[in-house]
């Protein structure tokens, strides 16, 4: 019923936006010209017409061509990364063409950046009330991030950690906490559901990436549940120019590690490609992804320390304008990926001692349609769905009965209006997710009970399947944010009311888990100086009581199976969070500095934690969670540092200082979370060293950690916690570009983790706990590739 109230409710406002399906007034008013800087053309430069979806991309000599424009007065907008966007009013008139220059001053801190994720609308990165870090597709190519995961690593308060040895689960933690705090959207779309998060981070590829924005802190009051630690939201390419690009690349992971099982070779190819009308009304993107990595085993053992995985990635987004002022915006992308950790990988998983084994069959799909109305006002509506199937194996020891599916549909439907006044603004919105999700083991051959006659078998009953979970959560949720401008003051206040309803279709006696959530925000700008900011907001969250992305996850080993389950009483877990920073963005001498110093405070009540229980006579142990009797607290300070001159020479970093514990004793006899360091920051440097020749370093470091351990060398059943050392993985990357008849070709090579500051301890053989697994995501790793297409490199 609440759905169908909420498409009436859409569809009403679509009734009411005036819309124009029908063919676009031939006015004949034309506007052609140039961007340039410095008197240098600049390719690929965007010209929009503000108040309308009316855009085109410059092409690679810095042209651009509008046709057919709405007549009267108009303003243009040029805008491109690395420069201040710059303004133009025209009279646009029937049959007139008119040329329209623009010349662009440098941004070299790239202030001038849009972005949307603070408050769910565009607006400029340092005039929002609210820290937004963006990873851009520079810091990727200094990185060589191959994945979302790999180069999380480099934005303040980020860290990737893999969390199992067999299959390379993983996790990203903001502020030291534990990935399932965090909301990963897409496009602005919270449709990445928690099947995808176990294995998500290495199933999105950097090539489809346009940026990544990062917010810090408690974003529950526009984004929902679980933003208590942050939101990281994957803006996906945009069809901009008929474009083209193709890459290789091949490492070697693990090249002079002494003691491994030799190096593991990682083949990756990838293509980007977009085509855009004559007349700028339609456009499409395409990209695709390839990867081959083969089992790297760190110890000799012959278990996989990094799973051997295959997979291909292949999407779309493309656009289409039915007027002036509409626009309707389709993505889609499709994941199909094997991973196969453990031992004996050239034997049937069942036949293996261990084997953690899993195809993930992956297609999500978006559909956007924007209005505007009034002068600027803009109405926005969206779906989008999820649909992933995963055939799976979690086993040792010659199992049979550890094969499993499971299959997730997630939805999201709303509705968001833009209304913009003198000094102020106002997002108003309407939402609903929902998500379904069936976890199943498989039936087998039961040979423990087979008929023998004579010594012979001559009957083997089969199981049924036995369903794990069939769990329906559905959310409701209604928003508001408004943004008011006095004088050096910004003000914004939000808040989101929600209904959610998790359901247990496989335990049908019991009741659904039920609650109502409001979660207000408050942040506060003041402009010190031109080139100083401070900032300071609170903001409530909460996180629902459902599955999550390690309870997908089950580790293996020849003692035991760890499963994780909720407590059937478990309750939601609510945050306060409040943040402070100064940021300084100008000179220093001839350079251009960037500093950030931003403090948080985050405070949980009832947080979620887990009862450790005994194991069974097969081995298997339960992970029950509960809601910790008093809370916990979190807080500590990131800081960056940016450096800049003229454009030959950049620098990156950012550091963390933090502390999570719980207010009582926890596991182990102590308040501390597990796996988060107290110190933990990331380096990048990037040098155009002469004409078509570039260097790049780019490091991380970790600090010590407390890690829990579960492996023979200690009683397996009580364990123990040990303490991990401290890492630094440099690396360096050396770039060559040549020009040839328009077309770019970049040749590059380098070398990850150049001191192979890595993990030293691993656990051996069958018995071992594969959970036991800390530090940087990969040992020494040597690469080389090459890319081409007419875009600059």
């Amino acid at each position: 019923m609440k759905r169908i109230c909420l498409f009436s409710t859409i569809f009403l406002l679509l009734l009411s936006s005036d819309f124009t399906f029908g063919q676009e007034e031939k006015t004949d008013a034309n506007v052609f010209g140039h961007v340039t800087s410095g008197g240098e053309h600049i390719p690929y430069a965007t010209v929009i017409v503000k108040g309308t979806a009316i855009g085109v991309t410059c092409d690679e000599s810095g042209h651009y061509r509008l046709i057919n424009l709405p007549v009267g007065e108009l303003t243009l907008k040029a805008s491109m990364m690395g420069y201040k966007s710059k303004e133009i009013v025209i009279l646009a008139e029937k049959n007139k063409t008119l040329e329209v220059n623009f010349e662009l001053e440098e941004d070299i801190l790239t202030l001038d950046e849009v972005i949307v994720t603070a408050n769910r609308t565009e607006q400029k990165r340092t005039e929002a009330p609210l820290i937004v870090h963006t990873i851009q597709p520079a810091i990727i190519n200094t990185s060589q991030s191959a994945t979302l995961g790999e180069v999380l690593n480099f934005s303040p308060g980020l860290r990737v950690e893999n969390n199992c040895q067999n299959c390379g689960f993983s996790q990203v933690r903001i502020n030291g906490m534990d990935g399932v705090y965090s909301q990963i959207l897409i496009n602005n779309m919270p449709i990445f559901s928690g099947l995808a998060g176990v294995y998500g981070l290495e199933l999105i590829p950097s090539n489809m990436i346009e940026k990544i924005e990062v917010v810090r802190g408690g974003g529950s009051s526009l984004f929902g549940s679980n933003a208590i630690a942050g939101t990281i939201n994957i803006r996906l390419n945009d069809p901009k120019s008929d474009s083209y690009e193709v890459g290789v690349n091949y490492n070697l992971t693990g090249m002079g590690v002494d003691g491994s099982g030799g190096n593991a070779p990682d083949m990756q190819a990838h293509f980007n490609t977009s085509v855009v009308s004559d007349n700028n009304k339609s456009g499409v993107s395409l990209f695709g992804f390839t990867r081959d990595r083969k089992m790297f085993d760190a110890n000799g053992d012959n278990y996989s320390e990094l799973a051997p995985l295959k997979n291909i990635n292949i999407g779309t987004r493309l656009f289409h304008r039915f007027g002036s002022r509409d626009k309707l915006t389709l993505d889609f992308f499709a994941i199909n990926e094997k991973r196969d950790g453990g031992n004996m990988q050239d034997y049937p998983v069942h036949e293996r001692d261990i084997a953690e084994a899993l195809e993930h069959d992956f297609k999500t799909a978006a559909l956007t349609f924007d209005k505007f109305i009034r002068d600027q006002d803009l109405l926005t509506v969206y779906a989008s769905g999820q649909f992933i199937e995963r055939d799976s194996y979690y086993g040792a020891e010659q199992s049979l009965k550890d094969y499993g599916n499971t299959k997730d549909h997630t939805y999201n439907i709303g509705a968001q209006y833009k209304a913009l006044f003198d000094n102020s603004t106002l997002v108003a919105g309407i939402e609903n997710r929902g998500g379904f999700l069936v976890d199943k083991k498989l039936g087998y051959p039961d040979y423990d009970n087979a008929v023998i006659t004579d010594g012979v078998i001559v009957d083997v009953p089969h199981t049924e399947n036995v369903i794990i979970s069939d769990q329906a959560s559905l959310t409701t949720g209604v928003f508001i944010q408004y943004d008011i401008e006095l004088g050096k003051i910004k003000i914004a206040l939000g808040g989101r009311y929600d209904h959610y309803m998790v359901k247990n279709k496989a335990k049908p006696e019991q009741e659904a888990n039920t609650g109502n959530v409001f979660s207000p925000r408050i942040n506060l700008m003041y402009e010190l100086t031109g080139t100083l900011k401070a900032r300071i907001s609170y903001s409530k969250g909460y996180r629902a009581p459902q599955i999550f992305d390690e309870d997908l996850h089950i580790e293996s080993s020849g003692l035991r199976q760890v499963f994780h389950r909720n407590d059937p009483g478990l309750k939601q877990e609510t945050s306060h969070t409040i943040l402070g920073s100064l940021d300084f963005n100008g000179m220093i001498g001839s350079a251009y500095a960037g500093l950030l110093v931003e403090g948080f405070y985050i405070r949980l009540m009832h947080p979620f934690s887990n009862e450790f229980g005994e194991p069974d006579e097969e081995g298997t142990v339960i992970y029950t969670r509960v809601n910790s009797e008093n809370g916990a607290t979190v807080n500590g300070v990131n800081l960056e540092f940016k450096l800049r001159n003229t454009g030959s020479f950049v620098l990156t970093s950012g550091f963390t200082l933090q502390s999570g514990k719980y207010d009582d004793v926890q596991e182990f006899n102590t308040r501390k979370f597990f796996r988060s360091p107290a110190s933990y920051g990331f380096l990048t440097v990037d040098w155009d060293f002469a004409e078509n020749c570039s260097f790049a370093v780019s490091g991380t470091y970790t600090g010590k950690m407390q890690v829990p351990y579960f492996g023979p060398d200690t009683d397996p059943d009580t364990g123990e916690l040990r303490e991990s050392g401290s890492f630094f993985d440099l690396g360096s990357k050396l770039r060559y570009n040549i020009q040839l008849n328009g077309t770019h070709i970049q040749l590059f090579g380098g070398v990850k983790n150049i001191f192979n500051s890595y993990q030293s301890d691993f656990d051996s053989g069958i018995n071992r706990d594969p959970s036991y697994i800390y530090g940087p995501l990969f040992p020494r790793t040597l690469y080389f590739g090459i890319k081409f297409g007419n875009l600059a490199l």
